[in-house]
């Protein structure tokens, strides 16, 4: 099975930028959906954005759209999360997933493999 290590998180303050990536332990390009979630304190983990299989295409949540953008890098099994212009809501521990379903979409019930998350802080 697949697994998957996150990096890339840390502190900023609002209006700045991180990037997040995923290293996973197999080729995934045409085999795996790979989306990110996240899950802030006394909050259901919600989907980020997901990346379908052979890139397909992007969906984003509503609360990031225009500020996220979700990508991958072939050549290095690796998933990357670019975070602009953050907010203090976007404070969560970010998990990067996958999914063999064909349009798992947003869902966590969909992704079997999951990382260990990283954290993202922002402050205001």
């Amino acid at each position: 099975q697949v697994q998957l290590v996150e990096s890339g998180g840390g502190s900023v303050q609002a209006g700045g930028s991180l990037r997040l990536s995923c290293v996973a332990s197999e080729y995934t390009y045409n085999r795996y959906s790979m989306a990110w979630f996240r899950q802030a304190p006394g909050v259901e983990r919600e989907g980020v954005a997901v990346i379908y299989s052979g890139g397909r295409s992007t969906v984003y949540a509503g609360s990031v759209k225009g500020r996220f953008t979700v990508s991958q890098e072939n050549a290095k099994n690796t998933l990357y999360l670019q975070m602009n212009n953050l907010k203090p809501e976007d404070t969560a521990m970010y998990y990067c997933a996958a999914s063999q379903a064909l349009w798992p979409g947003l869902s966590e019930e969909h992704y079997a493999y999951w990382g260990h998350g990283t954290q993202v802080t922002v402050s205001s």
